[in-house]
C-alpha cells in the first residue's frame, strides 16, 4: 500500500507536442503500472448488468467503468491546453491516445530518413583523446536510444564492435587481453566498458602517485636555491683580517689632534721623534 502511495505521488510525463516517442515510452509504462494500459490499448465494452446481478458482478461493473474513466483523465491530465481543446471531445481512452499518435508521430519515411541520419552520426563518432570510456560509451548510447525510439532495432554487439575499433592505443592492453581470455563474439557491453574503465582508473592513479612523488623532489630543490640565495658571502680569514685591520687605521688617522711637536695629524704625541725626550 506504501508502495502504491508514493508510486502515485510521481507525476506523469507531460506532452507539450513534441519528442511523441519518447513521451509515448514513458506514457505506457506509467499507465501499466497503474494498470490502466489494457483500457487505453482494447478499449473493451462494459456490457449492461443482467437483472439478476450479483455483488460479484457488481464490484467487477464498477471497477472497469472505473479504470475507463482513470485512464481517459489521466491523459486529459497530462497534456497542455493547446493539445486538451483538440481531444476533448473524444469519448473514450484509446480514441485519445490513437488521435496523438496519428497527430504527432512522424510518417514511416521521415522515421527511415532519421534513423539513416542517426546511423550516419553514430559511424562516425570517435573517442576523443580527452574523453573518459564512460564519457564516450553515453555519447554512443544517447545515439542509439534514439534509434531505438523511432521503431528500429540496435544491438548492443554492435556498440561492442564500435567500441573495439575506436578507442585510443592506450586501451590496447586490455582489448588484447578480453581477446585472449574471452570469446569476443559473445562479450557483453558491459564486460567490455568494465575492463576498459578498470585500466582507465589504475592508469588515472599511477599518474597521481608520479605527480605526487614529484611535489616532493620539486620542494626539497626549491629549499636549496633558497639557501643558497640567503647565504651571505664570508671573506677568507687573511683577507678579513686585513680589511679590518685596514678600516681599524683609517678610522685612527682621524682621532688624533695635530702634533705640537712636528704639527702631522694621525699620530700619538708621545710617538713623535722630534718631541725633546725621543731617544
Amino acid at each position: 500500500m506504501e508502495t502504491e502511495t508514493s508510486f502515485f505521488q510521481i507525476a506523469p510525463p507531460v506532452f507539450d507536442g513534441e519528442n511523441y516517442q519518447l513521451w509515448a515510452v514513458r506514457m505506457e509504462t506509467y499507465l501499466e503500472a497503474l494498470d490502466l494500459w489494457e483500457v487505453v490499448e482494447e478499449d473493451y465494452e462494459i456490457p449492461p448488468l443482467p437483472n439478476n446481478t450479483t455483488m460479484a458482478q457488481i464490484k467487477s461493473h464498477r471497477e472497469k467503468k472505473t479504470r475507463k474513466s482513470k485512464a481517459k483523465a489521466t491523459l486529459f491530465d497530462i497534456v497542455l491546453t493547446t493539445i486538451f481543446t483538440r481531444i476533448m471531445s473524444l469519448k473514450s481512452a484509446k480514441e485519445v491516445w490513437d488521435y496523438l499518435k496519428e497527430e504527432y508521430a512522424r510518417d514511416e519515411r521521415i522515421q527511415d530518413m532519421q534513423v539513416l541520419n542517426l546511423i550516419r552520426e553514430f559511424e562516425l563518432q570517435r573517442m576523443k583523446e580527452s574523453e573518459t570510456i564512460k564519457e564516450y560509451s553515453d555519447r554512443l548510447l544517447g545515439i542509439v536510444n534514439k534509434v531505438r525510439l523511432l521503431g528500429t532495432k540496435f544491438l548492443d554487439s554492435r556498440i561492442v564492435e564500435k567500441i573495439l575499433v575506436t578507442v585510443p592505443e592506450i586501451y590496447e592492453a586490455s582489448i588484447t587481453t578480453l581477446e585472449n581470455t574471452k570469446d569476443m563474439s559473445k562479450i557483453t557491453l558491459a564486460e567490455l566498458l568494465n575492463a576498459l574503465q578498470a585500466q582507465e582508473q589504475r592508469r588515472l592513479m599511477r599518474q597521481d602517485r608520479h605527480v605526487e612523488g614529484a611535489l616532493p623532489a620539486k620542494h626539497e630543490d626549491g629549499g636549496r636555491y633558497k639557501k643558497k640565495k640567503n647565504k651571505k658571502y664570508r671573506p677568507a680569514d687573511g683577507e678579513g683580517a686585513t680589511r679590518k685591520n685596514k678600516s681599524k687605521t683609517c678610522s685612527s688617522k682621524g682621532n688624533y689632534p695635530p702634533c705640537k711637536h712636528c704639527g702631522k695629524t694621525g699620530q700619538a704625541t708621545y710617538k713623535c721623534w722630534k718631541r725633546s725626550d725621543a731617544k
